[in-house]
C-alpha cells in the first residue's frame, strides 16, 4: 500500500496502474468509516446538552445551574486538539486513533457513574479531550483526495460530524427520557470504543515521521498561524460562526423545557427539535461542491449572511415556534457551509496541514466554548433575548475582525 503522500492524487489503496486492480475492502471502507466514526465522536462533545434537565433533576439543582457542563465539554475538546491533533503530522495515526478512542470510552463510563457535577465535569472534560479522532484524520482525507474534489471529501467527514451532533440531541434526549442520562453515557462509550478501533484498523500503515519533540506541532502553532493570513482569517471567522451557533444550540434545551417564558416541553420532545440539524448534513456536500467551484471566500460570505438572518429569527422564536424552526435550519446551513470552506482553506494553505487544522479547530471550539459559557448566565439574567445577543455579538466580532484583508 502506498504512503499517504504518494496517494495524494489517488484513491486510498490504489496501485501505480489505476484501473487494473479493484480497491480493497479496506480502501472502500476508508471514507465511510471515518465519516461514521466522526459522527459518534462528535456526538460525545454534545452529549450533555440535551440531558441537562435530567442531570439537574438527578443532582437536585436547576437546569440553568448545570448549563456550564456544555462549556466544559467544548473546553476539553479544544484542549485535546491542542495536545493530540498536531500529532497527526508526526506519529502513527492507527495507534493514536485506537488509544484516544479507548480513553474517551473509559471517561464516558466514569461519567455515567458520577455522583455529582464535579465528578461528571471531570469525566466530560477527559472524554472530550480524547474525542479528537476526526481532526486527526481529516488532514489524511484531504491529502488523499483528488485536488478538484478535495472540499467534497472534507465535506463528507463534516457531514458525519453534524449527523453526530443531531444524533446526540435527538437520540440522547429520547433515550435519556426513557432510561436515564447515565444509560446514554454508557451507550456512547461502547460506540466510541467499537467505531474507534474499527476506524484504526482501516487506516494505512505509516512509518514513524517524528523528527523532533513529541509536542513540536503544538509549539509551532503560533508561527504557522502568523505566516498565513488566510489561515488566521479562517480561524477567526469560524470562531465567530461557531460561537454564535454554540450559544444558541447549547441553550436551546433550556428554552424548550423550562416553563414560564419557555415552551415547557419534555426532554424527549425537546430532543426531537434537533432533527432540524439534519440541514447541516444535507448542506455539507453542496457546500463542498460550491467551494471547489467558486472558492472559499464567497461561500464564507454567504454563510455569514445566512447566520445574520437567523439570529433575529431565533429571538422571534422565543415566542413563535415557526420562527424557531426556520432559524434552526438557517443557522445549521450557515455553520456547515462556513466550516467546509474554512477547513478546506486551513488544510491547504500551509505545509503542515495537521498543525494548521489544529489551530483552526481550536480557534472554532474556543470561540464556541466561550460563547456557551456566556450564554448560560445570559439566559439566567435576560432570558432567551440575552442568548440571542451573545450570538449576534459573536458574529459581529468574527466578521469585523477580519473584514480588512491584509495585502
Amino acid at each position: 500500500m502506498s504512503s499517504p503522500s504518494a496517494a495524494t492524487r489517488t484513491t486510498p489503496g490504489a496501485h501505480d496502474a489505476p484501473g487494473r486492480e479493484k480497491p480493497s475492502a479496506r480502501s472502500r471502507l476508508f471514507l465511510p468509516l471515518i465519516a461514521v466514526c466522526t459522527a459518534v465522536t462528535a456526538a460525545n462533545i454534545y452529549l450533555a446538552a440535551p440531558l441537562l434537565p435530567l442531570i439537574a433533576h438527578d443532582f437536585g439543582s436547576a437546569p440553568s445551574a448545570v448549563a456550564w457542563l456544555a462549556s466544559v465539554a467544548q473546553f476539553g475538546y479544544a484542549a485535546g486538539l491542542l495536545f493530540f491533533a498536531p500529532l497527526g503530522d508526526s506519529v502513527n495515526r492507527r495507534r493514536l486513533v485506537a488509544v484516544l478512542s479507548l480513553i474517551a470510552a473509559a471517561a464516558l463510563v466514569v461519567g455515567a457513574a458520577a455522583a455529582g457535577t464535579g465528578a461528571l465535569a471531570g469525566a466530560v472534560l477527559i472524554a472530550s479531550a480524547a474525542t479528537v479522532v476526526p481532526q486527526v484524520l481529516v488532514p489524511l482525507v484531504a491529502a488523499r483526495a483528488p485536488a478538484d474534489r478535495r472540499a467534497r471529501h472534507v465535506a463528507g467527514v463534516i457531514a458525519g460530524l453534524f449527523t453526530g451532533v443531531v444524533a446526540a440531541r435527538v437520540l440522547g434526549g429520547l433515550i435519556g427520557q426513557a432510561f436515564g442520562w447515565r444509560v446514554v453515557f454508557v451507550g456512547a462509550a461502547v460506540l466510541t470504543a467499537v467505531l474507534g478501533l474499527a476506524t484504526a484498523s482501516v487506516l494505512p500503515v505509516e512509518r514513524p515521521r517524528r523528527t523532533g519533540p513529541l509536542l513540536s506541532g503544538l509549539a509551532a502553532l503560533p508561527s504557522v498561524v502568523r505566516r498565513s493570513p488566510d489561515l488566521w482569517r479562517a480561524c477567526v471567522r469560524q470562531a465567530g460562526m461557531y460561537g454564535a451557533w454554540s450559544a444558541l444550540w447549547t441553550s436551546l434545551a433550556l428554552l424548550l423545557t423550562e416553563g414560564g417564558d419557555g415552551y415547557g416541553m419534555s426532554t424527549a420532545a425537546a430532543g426531537l427539535f434537533g432533527l432540524f440539524g439534519l440541514a447541516a448534513s444535507v448542506v455539507a456536500p453542496l457546500a463542498g461542491g460550491l467551494v471547489d467551484r467558486f472558492g472559499a471566500a464567497k461561500v464564507v460570505r454567504s454563510a455569514y449572511l445566512l447566520a445574520a438572518v437567523s439570529v433575529p429569527l431565533f429571538w422571534l422564536g422565543g415566542q413563535v415556534m415557526a420562527a424557531l424552526c426556520a432559524a434552526a435550519v438557517l443557522v445549521h446551513a450557515a455553520l456547515v457551509a462556513s466550516h467546509v470552506a474554512n477547513q478546506t482553506l486551513a488544510l491547504t494553505t500551509t505545509s503542515a496541514p495537521a498543525t494548521a487544522n489544529t489551530a483552526y479547530v481550536v480557534a472554532g471550539f474556543a470561540g464556541g466554548a466561550l460563547a456557551s459559557a456566556l450564554a448560560g448566565p445570559a439566559f439566567s439574567h435576560w432570558g432567551w433575548a440575552g442568548v440571542c445577543a451573545v450570538a449576534g455579538a459573536w458574529l459581529l466580532l468574527g466578521w469585523a475582525t477580519t473584514a480588512v484583508r491584509k495585502r
